[in-house]
């Protein structure tokens, strides 16, 4: 196994003090273009790497932010990151992303795994089962920056990121009522982004004289494998179901897939509205009337809140929650031309 190039073995080759090859490498105004030139190529040439936990201790930073996220294979949830890591990478930091699979107990392991790892900060997404925020507490404790975004908990001491879900599931219900739908059925989650979309779908159908019924709400986990349960509860109701407002357009896409094998027509027996906006939303025929949410600005955003956060130029204890602009795209699934 190959020794390890220190600072001192690049001393000792290049006849200088280890303070000059330290000043060399961190581009210290003191030292000479030439002789940084001479110690970085040095450097290059022998193999050193930086140790960057080690050149952090003194100012007890990391220069890493944590992220957790509920899934990676996320269209929404990848867009998001790309918007973080924009931010931060520019501003010098790197990012250590996992993920919890869904999963309180996985996300309480990476919650400590970031805590024990020195993250200068974190940014997280709840799985879909978290129900308590008890693992958070230590960067509470310790003043490290505890962001939450699209998933997120009632926690006074964190600023949240989101958008207007009630809003947006209000838009989305009435966009299919305005299309003639009467008996409506909301799938979605349990999750508090979930419960908001769904608190709208029932403020549009009280607006319009439309009554609820218990049969109307349909929750899941929004997972594909789940699918056939879905329709066949459809298929099942004593009042043919005429619109659909689905939590999210991988599964509004499922469900407009299946309809159309049980020999539904999409949009001119059942209307569909998803969420997101994700590509599938394009490529299902019929194309998804759903609502865009914004996960690269939300990610710029989580970005450029943590990095003030860091550098001490904003307080964001004073701000509770951001919420960002939501927009129903109407497309074919929930008109008839």
């Amino acid at each position: 196994m190959n020794k390890r190039i220190t600072i001192y073995d690049l001393a000792k080759t290049l006849k200088v003090s280890p303070g000059t090859v330290s000043r060399s490498l961190n581009n210290h105004p003191s030292i000479s273009d030439k002789t940084k030139q001479r110690v970085i190529a040095k450097a290059n040439e022998l193999g050193y790497k930086i140790n960057k936990f080690a050149a952090n201790l003194s100012s007890q930073k990391s220069n890493t932010i944590g992220v957790i996220v509920p899934k990676l294979n996320s269209n929404f949830m990848s867009t998001i990151l790309a918007g973080i890591e924009k931010v931060v990478n520019e501003a010098g930091y790197s990012l250590i992303i996992s993920q919890s699979l869904e999963s309180m107990e996985k996300e309480k392991i990476n919650s400590m795994t970031h805590f024990n790892s020195g993250v200068d900060a974190i940014l997280v997404s709840l799985a879909y089962d978290t129900t308590d925020y008890e693992h958070f507490t230590p960067f509470i404790k310790h003043k490290i920056p505890l962001i939450f975004l699209d998933r997120v908990p009632n926690l006074p001491e964190c600023l949240t990121l989101i958008i207007d879900n009630y809003l947006a599931g209000f838009e989305a219900t009435e966009h299919l009522i305005e299309q003639g739908c009467k008996n409506i059925l909301y799938i979605g989650g349990n999750r508090n982004v979930y419960l908001e979309r769904f608190k709208g779908y029932k403020a549009a159908l009280q607006k319009h004289h439309l009554d609820y019924r218990f049969d109307d709400l349909l929750e899941t986990d929004l997972d594909p494998k789940n699918i056939d349960e879905v329709i066949n509860y459809i298929k099942n109701q004593p009042t043919p179901i005429d619109g659909l407002f689905v939590a999210s357009d991988s599964f509004a896409a499922h469900c407009i897939k299946e309809l159309k094998k049980a020999s539904f027509k999409v949009p001119e027996d059942i209307k569909v509205v998803g969420f997101n906006n994700d590509p599938i939303s394009e490529l299902i025929s019929p194309s998804l009337t759903t609502i865009n949410y914004p996960g690269y600005e939300m990610g710029v955003l989580a970005g450029q809140s943590v990095i003030n956060q860091l550098k001490g130029n904003i307080d964001m204890q004073a701000t509770n929650s951001i919420s960002l602009r939501h927009e129903l795209i109407i497309r074919e699934s929930s008109t008839i031309k």
